[in-house]
């Protein structure tokens, strides 16, 4: 590891004295400056390239479209069969690769919620322009994106669907990662949080932790605006979740006081349902919720 201390500091000091001193534990501010560095070589490098299975889904198909967006870490692999379902039952699909996801983890900590929400702004935008009806849906985080753009756009959204959408976290520790990633760029994360055996998630095994600030001023954002939502809400909670606590659901169910909120929970799933033994109940109730609002909407 390169010093953090100038060259010349080290030029005015005899070799001996070098060689026998202890050497001094950097500052707080030092570290924080070192990190700074690092980041920006890494925001000049050439983008990484994206992960095998990480790539963004685009399915044409009627004039009503379904824009999914997945979790925090993770990519639209935890999507791809809820896509491919629905586009098998005629739906235009889209699910874009969220900025900093699906490369290296270090990529995440040059990014915002605001970069990942105006991709999936983007997207549902681009999804108005081909349908004449367009529904969100989202994992984890995506859930949360999903319910800022129906804050945001109210019934030009024509319903929402959540799988464990995160909207907070009583982890106590949360609140020191402003300050924690000015010291250490990343913490050891969950990823493939899933039930069923033999079942992977592509989605980086560390949490970010400039990344995990900014998610928490999403949630900030998001969470006291719930109840701008007007259109439908369908979603659907993991009894037993290691990653987004009941609290998120809770927030969800109290705060979106002026539309209609159907809670379903899943028994037999962890965090990414989409991928587990829930998804069966998933994918039908989507597509089920779809063809009853999309009629309404219509």
């Amino acid at each position: 590891m390169a010093s953090v201390l100038p060259a010349c500091e080290h030029a005015a000091k005899p070799v001996c004295a070098m060689m026998t001193e202890k050497p001094r534990t950097p500052t707080v501010r030092e570290r924080s400056r070192a990190c700074d560095e690092r980041a920006d070589i890494m925001t000049s490098a050439p983008q990484s390239s994206v992960r095998p299975g990480a790539e963004p889904l685009e399915r044409d198909g009627d004039s009503t479209g379904v824009l999914l967006v997945h979790g925090f870490t993770g990519t639209p692999q935890s999507m791809r069969p809820w896509g491919e379902f629905l586009a098998e039952a005629g739906l235009t699909v889209s699910c874009p690769l969220l900025p900093g996801h699906g490369t290296r983890w270090q990529d995440m900590n040059a990014t915002t919620w605001q970069d990942w929400f105006a991709a999936a702004d983007g997207a549902f935008n681009r999804l108005r322009e081909r349908c004449e009806t367009v529904f969100v849906m989202g994992l984890s985080m995506g859930g949360t994106l999903t319910l800022r753009l129906a804050e945001v756009y109210g019934s030009d959204v024509a319903g929402v669907v959540t799988v464990n959408p995160s909207l907070g976290t009583d982890r106590k520790v949360a609140v020191l990662a402003p300050l924690l990633s000015r010291i250490v760029p990343c913490l050891p994360g969950i990823s493939s949080d899933i039930k069923a055996p033999g079942v992977d998630e592509v989605a980086y095994g560390r949490v970010p932790l400039r990344a995990f600030a900014s998610l928490r001023e999403l949630w900030a954002v998001t969470a006291p605006d719930l109840g701008r939502i007007v259109s439908p809400v369908l979603t659907f909670r993991s009894r037993v979740d290691h990653v987004v606590e009941p609290s998120s659901g809770r927030i969800l169910l109290a705060g979106a006081t002026s539309c209609t909120v159907s809670e379903r929970i899943l028994e037999d799933s962890y965090h990414v349902a989409t991928l587990d033994n829930d998804q069966k109940t998933i994918f039908e109730g989507s597509l089920e919720f779809v063809r009853t609002h999309a009629v309404v909407s219509g």
